[in-house]
């Protein structure tokens, strides 16, 4: 066994590991069960990630590494083309692997119809043109459907291993921030560009462990921190004035995921100072009312009640939070049309904002895992 588990750690993967994605499609059988499923053709990269540790990401928005067929009996495939076929079986039982050709819906349709007479697609993770192809080719058999958000809802609560490594994210996407805080501080990037900064904070994201970015980072000088989702151009960081900076790296797959919005200088302006306690407060607020139970409409209403109160609500243009994990966004969603309620093992940002296109904005972000009694901040 020994020189089992050293032979699947050098190829990319240890028993453990594949015991735990097999458990996983397993627990997914369950939710296929309660749906009618005969089989599922899981198609986004995170969610076919999670269920077998292969290729986290498609190689861009029009092309796939490939998709997983889950089946009510457990007799699982990989399907991929010919450019993936050896990494594949690097982590996957070699008759198991299903390689489509050119007309790959026509393929994927014929591998589903031998796994029974009801199958469901995840429909949120092709394309509308691939999505339509699948359906022509399907006709009356199998009965094919649109089936979203069966894996997203065993993603939603983290296990052990995933917590172990969104902390270590983490742990790095604090080091960065102070590192980015001093440097604001000492006067080092006064007249600097925000791309340079940008590209400062990836080099030390890569320099000190990280895989990469978790998503493009966002530096926003003065009046550009009004756009929540900025993108670094050639503004200068001011020698007094906002610097907005929303950040993540990811480690060990998981995504870390940061706000902080510093002053550059000496003096912080009155407004600024003003509209940081307020955020800040905001937070709190949200926080305090965070358990298991808790709607998620409700801790956005904690959040915007103080800045109703402050008769600013209309400066918060955006939800309070999201959860992070494979991706930086996804389930749950903190926002006032949100169902649902905070479980424990959820991850999910709060990360209230204020935004004065005459000046600049202030957001301010933790990220938390729910607890069986409440919240740990990450």
């Amino acid at each position: 066994m020994e020189t089992l588990a050293g032979e699947e750690r050098e190829n990319g993967i240890t028993p453990e590991a594949r015991a735990n994605y097999a458990a996983r499609r397993d627990r997914l059988r369950g939710l296929m069960a309660e749906r009618g499923l005969d089989a599922l053709l899981v198609s986004r990269a995170p969610n076919r990630f999670y269920l077998s540790g292969f290729e986290l990401h498609d190689p861009q928005c029009n092309e796939s590494a490939g998709s997983l067929v889950i089946t009510a009996d457990g007799r699982d495939w990989l399907a991929t083309d010919a450019r993936y076929t050896d990494a594949a079986a690097r982590l996957w039982d070699e008759d198991r692997i299903f390689r489509y050709g050119g007309d790959a819906a026509r393929d994927l349709v014929g591998l589903l119809r031998r796994s029974g007479a009801r199958a469901g697609f995840e429909a949120k993770g092709v394309s509308f043109a691939f999505g339509r192809e699948l359906m022509a080719h399907a006709g009356r058999f199998p009965a094919l459907e649109g089936a979203d958000g069966l894996v997203e809802r065993l993603r939603r609560c983290k296990e052990p291993a995933e917590i172990a490594a969104m902390e270590k994210s983490f742990a790095l996407n604090h080091r960065l921030m102070r590192h980015v805080e001093e440097g604001l501080a000492r006067g080092e990037w006064r007249g600097r560009e925000e791309r340079e900064l940008a590209w400062e904070i990836e080099r030390f994201f890569r320099e000190n462990g990280a895989e990469g970015l978790a998503f493009a980072s966002i530096v926003a000088a003065g009046p550009n921190g009004a756009l929540p989702h900025a993108i670094p151009g050639r503004t200068r960081i001011p020698a007094e004035g906002p610097v907005l900076v929303d950040v993540g790296c990811r480690v060990d797959s998981y995504c870390s995921d940061q706000t902080r919005t510093f002053w550059a200088g000496d003096a912080p302006g009155k407004e600024f100072s003003r509209t940081l306690s307020l955020v800040r407060e905001a937070q709190s607020a949200a926080m305090a009312v965070m358990k298991p139970g808790a709607a998620f409409a409700e801790v956005y209403a904690a959040a915007a009640a103080v800045f109703a109160a402050a008769g600013v609500e209309k400066r918060f243009t955006h939800g309070l939070g999201h959860g992070v994990g494979l991706e930086t966004h996804e389930a749950p969603s903190l926002s006032p049309r949100a169902t649902g309620a905070l479980l424990p093992g959820m991850t999910v940002t709060v990360e209230p904002g204020l935004y004065y296109p005459e000046w600049g904005g202030v957001r301010w972000e933790h990220t938390v895992l729910v607890t069986e009694d409440g919240i740990r901040p990450f």
